[in-house]
């Protein structure tokens, strides 16, 4: 199996990033617009793009802390794969590690994928610092998937 990882410091407490990630107007303020469902433990998020649409189940919040999703519709590579948010106070930032675990193989659109999700989790850092985040449609294209 192969994942994608990637770390970032946001300025602010891990409350404020846990907001970001775990309510629905916190996830459609960095991800997308079109964000519905329920981002409560045992729910269902479902996230629309231009181009597709994920449909993520809550499997477990810690506040504060981290959330995990497993992957319940989408892109064939993505279904059965778990994404998890892990946060931690480290001096005046938040270290989030974000994971998107248990892809099969490492196909071009794992590629694409990982990018986008940087650019995606530059958004989330630039909400919970500024107030104003990217989410589609207003996230940065990059390739012919977007």
């Amino acid at each position: 199996m192969h994942d994608i990882r990637h770390l970032v410091g946001v300025r602010a407490a891990p409350e404020d990033v846990y907001r970001a990630l775990a309510t629905i107007d916190g996830l459609a303020g960095w991800w997308t617009e079109q964000t519905s469902g329920s981002a409560e433990a045992g729910g269902t998020i479902d996230f629309r793009f231009p181009n597709g649409a994920f449909a993520m189940k809550v499997v477990d919040q810690v506040p504060g802390r981290s959330v995990r999703w497993t992957v319940i519709d989408g892109p064939e590579e993505w279904v059965g794969t778990e994404i998890r948010w892990d946060l931690r106070q480290e001096d005046d930032f938040t270290k989030l590690v974000f994971t998107h675990a248990g892809w099969r193989e490492p196909v071009e659109f794992m590629h694409h994928c990982s990018t986008k999700w940087a650019v995606y989790i530059l958004s989330l850092k630039q909400l919970v610092e500024t107030g104003t985040g990217a989410p589609s449609p207003h996230d940065p294209k990059i390739d012919s998937w977007d």
